[in-house]
C-alpha cells in the first residue's frame, strides 16, 4: 500500500467523518483519478515536438500517454481535424497515489516563488485543476535532456459532492493550498 493511501485511511477518513458527519464509510469522498494533459501546439509544424512531449509525460506519469487529436480544422493555425496536437494520461489506483504523493511533496515545492496552489480552482463538482508552466519541477526530468519547456494541466477528479468536501479531502491528503 502506498504512503498516501495509508494516510488516507488513518488520518483523512476519521477527520472527514468528524467534520461532515458521514454515517457510512462509502459516503466518504476519495480521489477517483488524475488526468495529466499536455497540449503541444507546435506539433502542427514540427511533429517531432510531440515525441519529446510524450516521452516527458511517460517519465512523469510512469504510464504511456495517448495522443489527443484536433476536433476541428482551423485554417489560420494550419490545423486539420484529426491531427495530433497533444498527449494525455489518466492515472488510477496505485500509480495515481504515487503520482499525487510525488506531485504534492516533491514537485510543487520546486516551483519558483511557491506560496501554495490556489484553493479556488474547483469546478463546482469537487474536481480540482492546476496548471504548470514547466515540466522541470518533476525530479525525474533532467534539464539537459529537454528540448523546450512545456506546461501541463493536472486534474484531480474526486467523488466529493461539493467543492468544500473536495478541498478538505485534498488538504488532509497534503495539497499545499495558499492561505
Amino acid at each position: 500500500m502506498d504512503r498516501l493511501q495509508e494516510k488516507y485511511l488513518k488520518e483523512v477518513v476519521p477527520a472527514m467523518t468528524e467534520k461532515f458527519g458521514y454515517k457510512n464509510v462509502m459516503e466518504l469522498p476519495k480521489v477517483d483519478k488524475v488526468i495529466i494533459n499536455m497540449g503541444v501546439g507546435e506539433a502542427v509544424g514540427n511533429p517531432k515536438a510531440l515525441d519529446s512531449a510524450v516521452s516527458d509525460l511517460t517519465i512523469i506519469a510512469g504510464q504511456k500517454p495517448i495522443l489527443t487529436r484536433a476536433k476541428k480544422s482551423l485554417a489560420a493555425w494550419k490545423l486539420r481535424a484529426g491531427m495530433p496536437i497533444g498527449a494525455k494520461v489518466t492515472l488510477r489506483g496505485v500509480r495515481m497515489y504515487q503520482f499525487l504523493d510525488k506531485f504534492m511533496n516533491a514537485a510543487l515545492p520546486r516551483v519558483r516563488d511557491f506560496r501554495g496552489v490556489s484553493a479556488k480552482a474547483f469546478d463546482g463538482r469537487g474536481n480540482y485543476s492546476v496548471g504548470l508552466k514547466e515540466q522541470l519541477i518533476f525530479p525525474e526530468i533532467e534539464y539537459d535532456k529537454i528540448d523546450k519547456l512545456r506546461g501541463m494541466n493536472i486534474v484531480v477528479v474526486t467523488t466529493a459532492k461539493t467543492d468544500e468536501e473536495a478541498r478538505e479531502l485534498l488538504k488532509l491528503m497534503g495539497m499545499p493550498f495558499s492561505a
